[in-house]
């Protein structure tokens, strides 16, 4: 049995994750393969961006400091698509998508990926 995890934060993605907690209170990750901002994963405010029946839950993940794992969403459509690929979850700068809540600190989220077992 495959352990490998779906989702993993880079040391920078989770520091500013952290700091967005602080913040904002606990957080949700959703990841589309739509047009506003292309593959960008998008932080809300946990519970703010509606899943349903056409979403699956990938991964709750840990950030240092109190609070709630972050919740990382993703398309059903577009699991099928990366469904062998582990997200790595990293932080670049520039500006993001408006509706992503690290828009305002000058970077943006970015995924990257590797493949894994198939």
């Amino acid at each position: 049995m495959d352990t490998t995890p779906l989702v993993e934060l880079t040391p920078a993605a989770a520091a500013l994750l952290a700091r967005l907690r602080a913040l904002h209170g606990p957080l949700m990750f959703h990841q589309s393969g739509g047009c506003c901002d292309g593959s960008a994963p998008m932080c809300f405010p946990a519970g703010e961006f509606r899943t349903g029946a056409s979403d699956i839950l990938l991964a709750e993940l840990e950030v240092d400091g109190p609070g709630e794992p972050v919740t990382f969403w993703i398309s059903r459509s577009q699991y099928e698509v990366w469904r062998h690929t582990r997200l790595i979850v990293d932080v670049v700068p520039g500006r993001g998508s408006g509706f992503s809540l690290e828009a305002p600190e000058g970077v943006r989220f970015l995924i990257r990926s590797r493949l894994v077992g198939t």
